[in-house]
């Protein structure tokens, strides 16, 4: 791992960035580098710089992550992304990316057209792929992930889908409650992810609105989320639903320079014709059923006006509730219903003990974690799971599971939500 790259005439001339420094200050300390290379650069880019760029400094690793390399098409901007976020090199070609030498795991950042081509590529090269979510536009394509992903573990490689949702300390401690049976046998789950960055109707056409580049709208980029995380946090698979999605806003103005995150500018007045047809859905609300025969309820939606990142989950079971919210993310609500009623009813956890997951690298009980920790989190999960051997949650075969769940939502919602099985 980690050798020396020897020639960059496919990217863009190295700058004096960190990865080198870091890469000496593994090898001082007795540990084996770990070279991470990064295709896409945009909102995830910099969060999942974040976290790498984090984990070595916080958590005792078996290997030192070095940031290697950083992938994107427009020479300066990536230039300038890797000055800023301390990655050692950048390449305007992901495939050179890939046969660097000094690049161990490929890290995939990029919209979702692209996941399949370019983990696919990595996984035959040797490398280790982590894959932002959702893993795939298609089942297809997440089915031929997963099976190169298997064939590759069996080499020694390793794949993993970047749920950061689960990195939290607080979701990660819920998990382990209902793993432990304090909620007993569950009978609901009901979950929202509400956002409300399209509302205004000359926010233009990005690729997110695109079908062919994005895979789906509200439903794979939030959806996706609330799916995998309540699928973890209930420990079993939804087997079917029924889905209503809807697309308020059909057409929008064509887009004007770069867009950044969740924001960017129109190019033309869409008075002149400057206008492209949304080709994805706004919203997606379905019902569904696990195989315990718990009910589901999720909803998912970028036009929730007043709401900016809202994800709420509840779960409720035979013995108790727990619910978790996202804009009070070292908190859980939770009830325990074998108390007697006369003082039983919800009460706060603080998510914040040394004890609890992930807390035992960070502060003092009280001083709480926010959303960049769970990138961080990622990383060092998948670290260690590199280092062990083993097969890092949630793997591409759960990011498989999610996409068939956003495939039979859609199938659902074009026959007027009829209930749809889904293959466990």
């Amino acid at each position: 791992m980690g050798q020396p790259h020897q020639g960059e005439a496919a990217g863009v001339e190295a700058g004096l960035a960190s990865g080198p420094a870091a890469e000496a200050a593994g090898a001082k300390a007795g540990k084996p580098t770990l070279g991470v290379g990064m295709v896409g650069y945009a909102f995830m880019g910099a969060a999942h710089s974040q976290g790498w760029r984090t984990v070595g400094r916080v958590f005792d690793l078996p290997h030192s992550p070095v940031l290697a390399a950083v992938c994107g098409r427009d020479a300066s901007a990536v230039r300038a992304m890797a000055d800023q976020h301390g990655w050692a090199a950048a390449e305007t070609d992901w495939r050179a990316l890939i046969a660097r030498d000094d690049v161990d795991l490929v890290d995939i950042c990029t919209p979702g057209d692209s996941h399949a081509e370019i983990a696919l590529a990595a996984l035959a090269a040797g490398k280790h792929v982590l894959c932002e979510k959702p893993l795939a536009n298609t089942v297809e394509e997440a089915e031929a992930m997963t099976e190169a992903a298997e064939a590759a573990f069996a080499r020694g490689q390793v794949s993993m889908v970047g749920f950061n949702y689960r990195r939290l300390p607080a979701t990660s401690f819920a998990r382990k409650m209902v793993a432990e049976g304090r909620l007993g046998a569950l009978r609901h789950v009901r979950v929202t992810y509400l956002q409300d960055w399209l509302v205004d109707p000359q926010f233009p056409l990005t690729w997110r609105l695109r079908k062919e580049l994005a895979g789906s709208g509200a439903l794979g980029d939030l959806g996706a989320h609330i799916v995998d995380l309540a699928q973890y946090l209930a420990g079993e698979p939804v087997v079917g639903v029924s889905a209503l999605t809807e697309t308020f806003v059909r057409e929008r103005p064509l887009p004007g320079g770069v867009s950044s995150g969740l924001t960017a500018v129109s190019a033309t007045n869409p008075r002149a014709g400057g206008v492209g047809t949304v080709t994805v859905d706004d919203a997606a609300l379905f019902t569904g059923r696990f195989a315990s025969g718990a009910l589901a309820s999720f909803e998912a939606s970028r036009f929730a006006t007043g709401r900016k990142n809202s994800l709420r989950i509840e779960l409720n079971g035979e013995r108790g509730s727990l619910a978790f919210d996202l804009e009070r993310l070292n908190e859980l609500s939770y009830h325990d219903h074998t108390e007697p009623g006369t003082h039983a009813g919800f009460r706060r956890i603080l998510v914040t003990e040394p004890d609890h997951p992930y807390l035992e690298a960070w502060w003092p009980p009280g001083h709480g974690l926010g959303y960049e920790h769970t990138f961080t989190h990622q990383a060092r999960d998948l670290v260690r799971a590199i280092a062990a051997g083993r097969r890092p949650e949630p793997s591409f075969a759960d990011g498989l599971r999610v996409q068939r769940v956003l495939a039979a939502v859609e199938e659902s919602a074009e026959k007027n939500s009829v209930y749809t099985p889904i293959a466990v």
